[in-house]
């Protein structure tokens, strides 16, 4: 059984234009299995192989004069003093897409990039399985994706998503975050952890919740940084420009897996998920999640918010590319409701413009009404961008 990654397109277009790639990714989600089909003529060092990061870090000239012909280096946040090196060596040469990097952990790849490497790289975000990278999508109902979540390892060995989902949690927090900060308490951060799934889909206020839990607000903000950079979950920004203040101005909250929050809920089954007063919100991290996933496949991205008034009108999703708006709303039921369409009026009602207007739902007909209005099932979200 084949299962294609559409993040290919992307990578194959950056390797002919860049010295060298970074793919960024969170854990298991597929950059070593990638990079392995596409550049199979390079060498491939991982850097987790210890004998390997110790060359590397005490001789990391000689390192770089063995494999100068290229390579994949992955997870090469771990040997972070490689990239000064590294710039001389791609200063040196002209030739595009020899050398690719990958990582975990976003923040020393950035940081160390950014330093380093800045207009001699390009990046790719890799994310966990679209919709529609699964094979026989279709054939799963809605939540049977949401609570078998995203990693390719779950879908593509058949596992047990209940057994995967909290190791891997565990595993996380254990190692990748602990390699970001010194946790002084780590069962308050996993009480946190766990705190935040009843914000699914909310925005996020750091004072509330250091009341909540009797943290101190700073390390709430720096404990949602951390969950950031390890792929835990996502901030979708606030659209406010034009609305001053009338728009409110914190992000959304949202998990970048929805089988992680099925974990961490105690959800087992499917039924058990269909029941659950959380529904609505789960089914918008899926949808939202999927469309963040499409949009990195395209070389120009759209831009990606929500809009809340003070009064308190939302609408769950704004995709803006150039000067264009698409407002889009999404509604768990699989019945249609022409009345989901109100708060985007009150947006267009705000905005003194007619705007294009999608409402994402989990049943099956594409809908097309008047007034640039659109009924888009949840197996179709990926022909949102067709209507910018």
């Amino acid at each position: 059984m084949s299962w294609s990654r559409k993040t290919v397109t992307k990578i194959d277009a950056y390797k002919s234009q860049f010295r060298s790639l970074a793919i960024m990714g969170v854990r298991q989600c597929g950059k070593t299995t990638i990079c392995k089909e596409i550049f199979k003529d390079l060498n491939y060092l991982n850097f987790e192989n210890l004998t390997t990061a110790q060359y590397a870090t005490e001789d990391p000239k000689q390192f770089l004069i063995q494999n100068q012909n290229g390579a994949v280096f992955d997870e090469i946040q771990r040997v972070p003093h490689l990239f000064n090196y590294l710039q001389e060596l791609l200063d040196n040469q002209t030739e595009r897409g020899k050398f690719v990097l990958t990582g975990s952990s976003n923040f020393l790849l950035n940081q160390n990039i950014n330093q380093s490497l800045a207009g001699r790289i390009g990046f790719i975000e890799m994310y966990l399985f679209s919709y529609y990278e699964i094979v026989g999508a279709a054939s799963f109902a809605v939540w049977e994706h949401i609570q078998k979540g995203s990693y390719p390892e779950v879908w593509v060995n058949h596992l047990n998503p209940s057994y995967f989902y909290s190791n891997y949690i565990q595993s996380v927090i254990e190692r990748d975050i602990r390699q970001l900060v010194n946790l002084k308490n780590l069962n308050l951060f996993q009480q946190f952890v766990k705190y935040l799934v009843s914000l699914i889909g909310q925005e996020l206020n750091f004072t509330k919740i250091s009341n909540e839990l009797n943290v101190d607000v700073k390390t709430v903000q720096a404990w949602i940084s951390y969950l950031q950079v390890a792929g835990f979950i996502y901030l979708l920004p606030p659209y406010y420009a034009n609305f001053g203040k009338r728009a409110v101005k914190r992000p959304k909250l949202y998990f970048i897996d929805c089988g992680i929050f099925c974990a961490l809920l105690g959800i087992d089954t499917v039924a058990q998920l269909e029941n659950h007063p959380l529904k609505g919100n789960l089914f918008e991290n899926f949808c939202v999640t999927n469309i963040v996933k499409e949009n990195s496949f395209n070389t120009s991205k759209s831009n990606l918010y929500y809009w809340r008034s003070s009064n308190g009108v939302e609408v769950d999703l704004i995709i803006e590319k150039g000067m264009s708006l698409l407002l889009v709303e999404i509604k768990s039921r699989s019945t249609f409701n022409s009345k989901w369409f109100k708060n985007m009026d009150a947006w267009n009602n705000y905005a003194k413009k007619n705007y294009t207007s999608a409402i994402i739902y989990s049943g099956n007909e594409e809908l097309i009404f008047s007034n640039n209005k659109n009924g888009i099932p949840y197996s179709k979200m990926e022909t949102l961008f067709n209507l910018i």
